[in-house]
């Protein structure tokens, strides 16, 4: 090889990195534009009654084809594919909502403190980022929260003794504070437990619903920080 084919292919190869950077810095700062650490805090009260046509800005579904219809967010088949909240909780807070299952099976989803974009790739094993609260869950037998793993010894408490009615309403109340996590329906105390170890800080701080296949309701979700 010449000394000037050398040259030019050293140039040529120099060019090619620098785009091949350029290309990849690009990628990295539109992705970080897009990251939920970008999301603002609930500081006040957060309200969402979904009294509109589409989801929204301020949901990202991961793949759940959630829907808005009449006045409700509608979840079926979603397969552990949340729809989060493009809004960080504070660590204590509160979480008020209306929820229905359409089916006998039940299975209520909510998560808390989760990473604001993860879900399940293959409709295996879930584990979460976060905390899973699910009432009627396994074709409307148990009741758990969960702290990350759905199964195993991510079950930190359970409840049997209670079957969601398929068609009824029912109210949740949701408050964390410090490593306390209290879930009451309906005003009645459900479930209730301590985290040692408090999932908080970068990587927990947003809410999901969920489903797996029974077909949810979401509405009058509200947010506000516990006193």
């Amino acid at each position: 090889m010449t000394r000037s084919c050398a040259l030019t292919s050293s140039r040529i190869a120099a060019r090619s990195s620098i785009s091949l950077w350029a290309v990849l810095l690009g990628m990295v700062v539109m992705w970080g534009g897009c990251r939920p650490k970008d999301a603002p805090v609930v500081s006040g009260p957060f309200t969402d009654t979904f009294d509109r046509a589409e989801l929204g800005s301020d949901w990202r579904d991961t793949g759940g084809d959630y829907r808005l219809v009449e006045g409700k967010m509608v979840a079926r088949n979603a397969y552990n594919h949340p729809a989060w909240l493009r809004k960080r909780l504070p660590p204590d807070v509160s979480v008020q909502m209306d929820v229905q299952s359409k089916s006998a099976a039940g299975d209520i989803k909510i998560e808390i403190f989760g990473d604001g974009e993860s879900f399940d790739p293959d409709r295996g094993g879930y584990v979460s980022s976060g905390y899973v609260l699910i009432f009627g869950g396994w074709n409307n037998t148990l009741s758990v929260i969960c702290r990350n793993n759905e199964h195993d010894d991510g079950r930190k408490v359970s409840r049997s003794d209670r079957r969601v009615e398929a068609g009824r309403t029912y109210h949740f109340e949701i408050t964390r504070k410090g490593a306390h996590i209290d879930w009451r329906v309906d005003g009645a105390p459900f479930l209730a437990w301590t985290d040692p170890s408090p999932l908080a800080g970068r990587g927990h701080e947003y809410l999901a619903v969920n489903d797996w296949e029974a077909e949810v309701l979401f509405d009058n979700i509200s947010i506000v920080p516990a006193r």
